[in-house]
């Protein structure tokens, strides 16, 4: 079992940076592959970046890479997604979720879903 709790979201300026985290409680936290996912009011939640659960290898949404990096740190069982450069379109509410399958881009490959965090950027 993998509690996660997201935070960080906040409100910001077109342009501006915001870096997320995600705790995760339980001993096994470096055996899951790792993702963000956003939800946009109205729409369908997207996948935004994922990491594996070592950390050599990165995935990132077309529509994020260049502005978005990903990164975890095992020792203290936290992902993060750091924006930069960020636009209106990126407001929604960011999951983190974690997943032992190998599809990291699909949402029914994760196991345990964050309660979310809101981002908002004002143009």
């Amino acid at each position: 079992q993998v509690q996660l709790v997201a935070s960080g979201g906040g409100f910001v300026q077109a342009g501006g940076s915001l870096r997320l985290s995600c705790a995760a409680s339980g001993r096994t936290f470096s055996s899951y592959a790792m993702g963000w996912f956003r939800q946009a009011p109205g729409k369908e939640r997207e996948f935004v970046a994922a990491i594996s659960w070592s950390g050599s290898n990165t995935y990132y949404a077309d529509s994020v890479k260049g502005r978005f990096t990903i990164s975890r740190d095992n020792a203290k069982n936290t992902v993060y997604l750091q924006m930069n450069s960020l636009k209106p379109e990126d407001t929604a509410v960011y999951y983190c979720a974690a997943s032992r399958g190998s599809n990291v881009y699909t949402r029914s490959t994760y196991d345990y879903w964050g309660q979310g965090t809101q981002v908002t950027v004002s143009s």
